[in-house]
């Protein structure tokens, strides 16, 4: 494998000239992202939401009146029962259900749209309006027919999520290690940033583009080092993220104007702008679509810096241009994959729309470009973009802190040990 290469005995220690390059290196990284990260921290301050929404509320869809409560129970049986819809007589589903809190089972009617989309089956946990109490104090006097006393709201979904949930950590961290557990850790941190920073910043009326480009970078940096630790390779593929979310911003904010993404197709988006204040829409949209492209841009970035290194320690005398042109194949390779990942996630995310879009039988050209499909149109072509953008920009970064560090060595290994060093 070359000198200074060698598997068998301990590690040496670099030369003189090799740690002058190495501590050049280091600071010539330091020196960008070290400003950088001053920088995103002022304006994270001086963007962090007040807490004050003004006026802006929205009711809670399981609110209930004065005197309707919602309970849960598990379903026993299915039947069907003859009810009334308007002025006609029908048949409708009863889902014959155990109340959690005990007593006699109820009779819960179940929504139509559910029971021709899913259906109901004995043993599926559920929830429901109780308004039992309502109608007695109202029926007192009255005649004629009743409305159903219990009606379906919701199925109880916290124990498979759960499941599902705690398989996903288990497999990570398995296969991951201490790895995957500090990338799930990393992944509730950027959950937060979210949380407390993006979302109420929207609501407020903060500038979107601004919002996700200090929002996205506190969770790159924050997810790249704690997962991948402080090393310059990180540090590298952070600067190659940094570069391709740049790009994606500036195309995503030309994507919105000048593609009037109004944002007023989908339901919950209209009713966002019924609340008027200072939310914006096309802001929201703006700022969704920077961050949906972290995920993507993590992945190419952290896998092109890995494949420089590895590429130099192999053969640590290979010229700068063919080590780039090395490495710049293994990104083509991983960009067509990624590229296939973003289109078919966005399109499973948005099936049922393009089914609708199949149906209404419209020319390709205006379905696609329609309010039903441009914007995950839009967030594919800038997502890939930025990608496609940020695999040579990573791969050149890379490749001139590898040459400036000096040849990289691989950490002598003790039978049993698994990991190459990360001190690189």
């Amino acid at each position: 494998m070359g000198a200074g290469h060698s598997h068998a005995g301990p590690a040496t220690a670099p030369s003189p000239a090799a740690a002058v390059a190495r501590r050049r290196a280091t600071w010539i990284l330091a020196a960008v992202l070290v400003p950088l990260g001053i920088v995103t921290l002022v304006a994270m301050v001086l963007l962090w939401p007040t807490g004050d929404r003004g006026d802006l509320k929205l009711a809670n869809p399981y609110a209930v009146a004065q005197g309707v409560t919602i309970e849960t129970g598990t379903v026993q049986q299915v039947m069907q029962s003859g009810c009334e819809r308007g002025q006609q007589p029908s048949q409708c589903t009863i889902a014959v259900t155990q109340p959690d809190s005990g007593g006699a089972p109820v009779q819960v009617l179940m929504n139509p749209d559910v029971m021709v989309s899913h259906g109901v089956k004995p043993g599926d946990k559920v929830r429901y309006l109780n308004l039992s109490k309502v109608q007695q104090a109202q029926s007192q006097g009255a005649s004629g027919p009743q409305p159903p006393s219990y009606v379906f709201v919701d199925f109880v979904r916290t124990v498979p999520i759960l499941l599902l949930a705690g398989l996903y950590a288990v497999v990570v961290i398995a296969v991951g290690r201490w790895r995957g557990f500090r990338a799930l850790v990393g992944l509730v941190g950027a959950c937060v940033v979210l949380a407390v920073f993006v979302l109420p910043g929207l609501v407020e009326g903060k500038p979107p583009l601004l919002l996700a480009l200090v929002g996205s970078i506190v969770i790159m940096m924050a997810v790249l080092y704690f997962a991948h630790g402080v090393s310059a390779r990180t540090s590298t593929a952070l600067l190659g993220t940094i570069f391709g979310l740049g790009v994606t911003a500036v195309l995503a904010a030309w994507a919105t104007d000048a593609g009037n993404l109004t944002g007023v197709g989908p339901h919950d988006a209209a009713s966002l702008v019924n609340l008027g204040g200072k939310l914006s829409i096309s802001g929201i949209i703006l700022c969704g679509l920077i961050i949906a492209s972290l995920g993507a841009l993590n992945d190419v970035t952290i896998t092109q810096a890995s494949a420089v290194w590895e590429l130099y320690e192999l053969a640590p005398h290979t010229p700068a241009r063919k080590l780039f042109a090395s490495a710049l194949r293994i990104g083509r390779d991983h960009l067509a994959s990624t590229v296939y990942t973003i289109t078919f996630a966005y399109a499973g995310a948005a099936l049922p729309i393009l089914i609708m879009v199949m149906l209404y039988d419209r020319p390709l050209l205006d379905a696609l470009t329609g309010s039903e499909l441009v914007e995950e149109v839009v967030r594919t072509l800038v997502g890939s973009i930025g990608l496609v953008l940020a695999i040579p920009m990573t791969t050149a970064i890379a490749v001139a802190v590898v040459k400036a560090a000096g040849a990289a060595r691989l950490e002598a290994r003790e039978p049993g040990h698994a990991e190459l060093s990360e001190t690189r």
